[in-house]
């Protein structure tokens, strides 16, 4: 069916924009009327403008980020809590969002809740917004008749998770840059600046030293072969790429992850943290304890973690207690199978989880700050090896030869 473009406003006069599917403009003059939107404007979106969407779409344009969901979860928090009705709701907050496709899932959402489904229901058909521990909170908020309390929960749950995120990403931009730089200085070097030194080398056919001999064969490889490095760096980045997407591969890269020097322990710091957080979120919201943990190992990005949480799963499933399936998964450090342990005690397993998502969250927080200072060194001492290999490469012929012209004066 065609696509069309609209413009209209709602009840309150509030302009809306967007696009539909439909057979026919009066059909999408109906589905208009029918969300409480006058239509002021309707037009058919042409061939190319239909094209330029799908390109965005495989560009990734269609993406709802983590900031975009925490905002619906505010709002919608604000909206429960006041007690405005759900279809009507959702109508607002979509008028008021600018992301396409965010829009056309909430209203979406909206028609499904018009037709008897419960709010998780709706959003279930939307995997790609909403994702499994998102759809089950809310489920649980429906339930339990705490829906406010879940948006809140969720909404604080995914910002600090995303606030954590950026906070790795910042403290490997340097490190990163300083890498990118060094592999473009040696490209640079081997291609442009060193042949001409090699030709000069060469004309004199004094015995050079290793070290220049070393960087005349790498130089030569770059500039004569340099096609089929760059195909075997194709095939070599395609096979990891292959292996990674793989489930034995992504389950070792997983465990050989938190095994990195320096940076390791901050990965599995934050897991922690994650972890922790996650299972204290549901705990609170009434999520039974099997079904937590399988949501956890759905909500870690490691799939070695992943299946750790998963055989803690299995054991409380056949009546071990969490603190025996936490000892049992030899992964996580004294301080959560303390936490644990009083938590089953005391029957405040969620507090202590979220003491220890805070714990983690500080610590994560400390090393990012104290990351930079830790690389720097590193890369400080592998430049200075870089640049004593290219000068002392390059101009210990340079002396020999003076030292051959000068008669060794």
């Amino acid at each position: 069916m065609p696509q069309f473009k609209f413009h209209g406003r709602t009840d309150h006069g509030q302009a809306v924009d967007g696009s539909l599917v439909g057979a026919s403009v009066d059909a999408i003059a109906a589905q208009l009327v029918g969300r409480g939107i006058t239509p002021v404007k309707i037009e058919e979106v042409s061939l190319g403008a239909s094209s330029l969407k799908k390109i965005d779409k495989l560009l990734g344009a269609d993406k709802v980020s983590v900031i975009d969901l925490v905002m619906f979860c505010r709002q919608m928090y604000t909206i429960t809590k006041a007690g405005i009705p759900l279809t009507r709701g959702l109508r607002g907050l979509a008028a008021s969002i600018r992301h396409e496709h965010f829009r056309d899932v909430i209203n979406d959402v909206a028609d499904k809740l018009e037709t008897g489904l419960s709010l998780s229901r709706s959003m279930q058909h939307h995997g790609d917004v909403f994702d499994s521990l998102f759809v089950s909170m809310i489920s649980v908020g429906e339930s339990s008749g705490k829906l406010e309390d879940v948006f809140r929960q969720i909404g604080f749950y995914l910002e600090r998770d995303e606030d954590t995120r950026k906070r790795v990403k910042q403290a490997m931009r340097y490190p990163s840059f300083v890498l990118i730089a060094l592999v473009i200085a040696m490209t640079v070097i081997n291609v442009y600046v060193i042949p001409p030194f090699a030709d000069m080398f060469s004309q004199f056919g004094a015995e050079l030293p290793l070290i220049t001999k070393g960087l005349i064969g790498t130089s030569n490889l770059f500039v004569n072969y340099w096609p089929y490095i760059i195909l075997l760096i194709g095939i070599l980045v395609g096979v990891a790429v292959y292996y990674l997407k793989s489930e034995k591969g992504s389950v070792d890269w997983g465990e050989r992850k938190l095994k990195l020097p320096i940076i390791g322990a901050l990965i599995e710091q934050a897991s922690m943290a994650r972890y922790a957080r996650s299972f204290s979120l549901m705990l609170k919201a009434g999520v039974p304890v099997n079904q937590s943990l399988g949501l956890c190992a759905a909500a870690i990005d490691n799939p070695f973690l992943a299946n750790k949480i998963s055989s803690i799963r299995q054991g409380v499933e056949r009546g071990d207690t969490l603190l025996r399936t936490h000892l049992q998964a030899n992964l996580f450090t004294p301080l959560v199978l303390q936490m644990v342990a009083v938590g089953e005690e005391s029957g405040q397993v969620d507090d202590l989880l979220e003491e220890v998502a805070e714990f983690y969250e500080r610590e994560v927080e400390y090393d990012l700050k104290t990351l930079t200072d830790r690389l720097e060194p590193i890369l400080i001492i592998f430049m200075a090896v870089f640049v004593a290999i290219l000068a002392l490469g390059i101009f210990l012929p340079l002396w020999n030869m003076y030292d051959v012209q000068t008669g060794g004066r």
